[in-house]
């Protein structure tokens, strides 16, 4: 009897559905897209209503022949590709090399590859969507002549190898107009006040500054703080009011793409690329003993948060009989859409298990360290976002001395709700406070003004860049990761610990992109563009007529930009001269990042690493200097740069300065608490602390 071919993007994924699908149906994999705009040409007919030029990607003809010599002889052709529009258009494309008309029933998709989603969904194939197809299709055309048509300026007038890109180039501005904001700050002086002080119980409190007598709420210079000082005096506070009352805080909603990026940079430690390689690996299949390789998450491209009725059922189910009744969520909230955001791209459900059962510590042994990591913070944020409310008791007290006011406020939690659960969320400790009555006389201990400078607004990081791109409605949840590894690729971005920053590189690019194509990289143009193709998407507007309104404009920019823009002479000196003949060697990007090389080629051939200097000089040779180096799990950490005849490493970074107790080399430290200077023997105790 003839069998039913299924065909899917990976060979991971293949694996997985032809075990659940069982002797009757094959599952072939398609390895990505098999038909694409060429590399080798722009690949789109402008004058013929911009028609792509589609071709089998090179390489991908063997691969196409199998799948039409095994769909001759199949019952049935079922196209699982994933359910977003990047899977609708490699099933379209599929479909047409194999001639399915494009109103059969073929297309089936799932939102987990589970034993039950996948048989439910062959049961259910219905015709492909040329409204997603047509969405991906303006995307593709869209950067095509964007990236194909701008690139070339670059190359021809900075360097080769260089690329513009319709989303890349905005988050290269956004992370260069941050870089300004923090340069053009000026900081502003303020004080706060806090008092120690003492009931007539002698328990101990802190009370901090709200209102002074003139109905003032900041305190912005030392004079200020000195007026009320004296108008506080040695005098006693008065309980002007106790305020008793209860906090509720509410769990999160479960991930999308963008918060489960940004929460798994922030709690793991993980990149966004990091993060959706081990997510794919959880969504295509683990291997987990005797069931054999299981879908251990749902679909990872998503900007939803809903929930199908089915799991929710039974993680209330879960809830209920392993944690606690007590603990269910009566209100249901996390249901609920997150309706900040500027659009919900699809009727996928949030990133959750596939079977809440499956606790991340009984399914440990079967997965790697960075997997586990990364199942149980879905794991727990899923279940959490079904729990009950955190619920404190709060306590907030006014007191008074000579109508300055002040505050101290108290809270203890009373019952942890979803924070049983949700290791991972930020807690603060219980603040108690004694037992206070209005008129009670307060003794004031110690005046602890304290002079602060408001800061500058922080460098993004990976995650903060993606939670910006998320509200400013720039790229989708499938384009997050790859723009920024694509910007840090290219050089136009480097990392400083966990901080974004542009290179020159990338000043030279935006400044060219600015002055040119402007519009293309503005903010509010490129949102503007996404919500067009959201709505071709959902009520299958006519995509070659965005396109044409694009090029109407985009190709004036085009024209003038090729008439009137200069070449750059863009080069990167280094510090360092050429062993060989003395020149200058230059900083060069190559394809595993930066690499110095002799300013005289090609007449001399000299090249050597790029070593990241700190300007700090090496404390055990005293010879070499102090480079950033990176671990082969690439943890940033500090070493010599005469290694291997001197060993010095350090994890934190060293300061060009001695220890004034022991004479050993200063580190500076920082964590998401505090920020330090401290002694680098850890035998010596000398450290200060630095205001954030």
């Amino acid at each position: 009897m003839a069998k039913s071919l299924v065909i899917v993007e990976s060979p991971a994924k293949a694996k997985t559905i032809e075990k659940f699908l069982g002797k009757n149906y094959v599952v072939k994999a398609s390895v990505g897209h098999i038909i694409d705009l060429p590399k080798s040409k722009l690949g789109v007919d402008i004058d013929n209503n911009f028609e792509p030029q589609y071709i089998t990607i090179r390489g991908k003809g063997p691969v196409l022949k199998e799948i039409k010599t095994l769909a001759k002889k199949s019952k049935n052709v079922y196209l699982a590709t994933d359910p977003d529009r990047e899977g609708e258009a490699i099933s379209w494309h599929l479909a047409r090399a194999l001639g399915i008309e494009e109103d059969t029933s073929c297309r089936i998709e799932f939102n987990e590859i589970t034993k039950t989603a996948i048989t439910n969904a062959i049961k259910k194939p219905r015709a492909i969507n040329r409204d997603l197809v047509d969405a991906q299709q303006a995307r593709r055309v869209l950067d095509r002549l964007v990236g194909y048509q701008i690139s070339p300026l670059l190359w021809k007038n900075v360097r080769k190898g260089l690329s513009a890109g319709r989303v890349q180039s905005v988050a290269t501005k956004l992370i260069i107009d941050r870089e300004e904001e923090i340069k053009n700050f000026k900081p502003e002086e303020y004080w706060s006040l806090n008092l120690n002080v003492e009931n007539s119980k002698k328990e101990k409190f802190q009370v901090k500054f709200q209102i002074d007598n003139l109905g003032n709420k900041e305190i912005h210079s030392e004079k200020e703080v000195n007026r009320i000082l004296n108008t506080v005096g040695d005098n006693k506070l008065t309980v002007a009011s106790v305020r008793k009352g209860e906090k509720k805080r509410n769990p999160n909603l479960p991930f999308t793409t963008s918060t489960l990026q940004q929460e798994a940079a922030n709690k793991l430690g993980f990149s966004t690329r990091k993060t959706m390689s081990l997510a794919q690996q959880l969504y295509e299949g683990i291997d987990i003993g005797k069931e054999g390789t299981v879908g251990l998450i749902t679909y990872i491209r998503t900007d939803s948060t809903r929930i199908s009725n089915e799991a929710t059922e039974l993680v209330k189910k879960y809830i209920n009989e392993v944690i606690g009744d007590k603990y269910g969520n009566k209100e249901a909230k996390n249901q609920k859409e997150d309706k900040s955001k500027k659009s919900v791209q699809d009727a996928h459900e949030a990133i959750r298990p596939t079977y809440v059962y499956k606790h991340p510590d009984i399914i440990k042994s079967s997965l790697t360290k960075d997997q586990h990591l990364l199942y149980k913070l879905i794991w727990e944020r899923y279940v959490s976002s079904n729990m009950a409310p955190a619920l404190y008791d709060t306590l907030s007290v006014d007191l008074s001395i000579n109508e300055v006011i002040f505050k101290a406020t108290g809270s203890r939690l009373k019952f942890d709700g979803f924070l049983k659960v949700y290791s991972y969320a930020n807690t603060s400790e219980n603040v108690d406070l004694p037992i206070l009555n209005e008129g009670e006389k307060i003794s004031i201990l110690e005046k602890l003004p304290k002079q602060h400078y408001t800061q500058p607004p922080a460098r993004y990081t990976e995650a903060s860049l993606v939670r910006t791109m998320e509200e400013l409605g720039i790229g989708r949840p499938s384009t997050y990761s790859p723009t920024i590894s694509t910007i840090l690729s290219r050089g136009y971005v480097e990392k400083e610990g966990k901080n974004l920053v542009a290179t020159e590189l990338g000043y030279i690019i935006n400044e060219i992109l600015e002055e040119y194509f402007s519009k293309v990289i503005d903010v509010n143009f490129t949102a503007d563009l996404e919500q067009s193709l959201d709505h071709i998407e959902e009520n299958g507007h006519d995509w070659k007529k965005l396109i044409s309104e694009f090029y109407n404009e985009f190709h004036v920019m085009l024209a003038y930009a090729e008439e009137h823009m200069e070449q750059i002479d863009f080069v990167e000196e280094s510090d360092e001269e050429c062993k060989n003949c003395g020149a200058i060697m230059l900083i060069k990007h190559g394809r595993y990042g930066k690499f110095l090389a002799c300013s005289n080629y090609p007449e001399c051939e000299e090249t050597k690493p790029f070593l990241h200097k700190i300007g700090v000089s090496c404390p055990k040779c005293e010879d070499g200097e102090v480079i950033e180096r990176r671990s082969k799990k690439g943890r940033l950490f500090y070493g010599c740069s005469n290694f291997p005849k001197c060993r010095f490493v350090s994890w934190s970074r060293p300061i060009d300065k001695k220890c004034p107790q022991c004479n050993n080399i200063l580190v500076h430290k920082k964590n998401k608490k505090s920020e330090k200077i401290m002694c680098s023997d850890k035998d010596c105790k000398y450290e200060y602390g630095i205001e954030n």
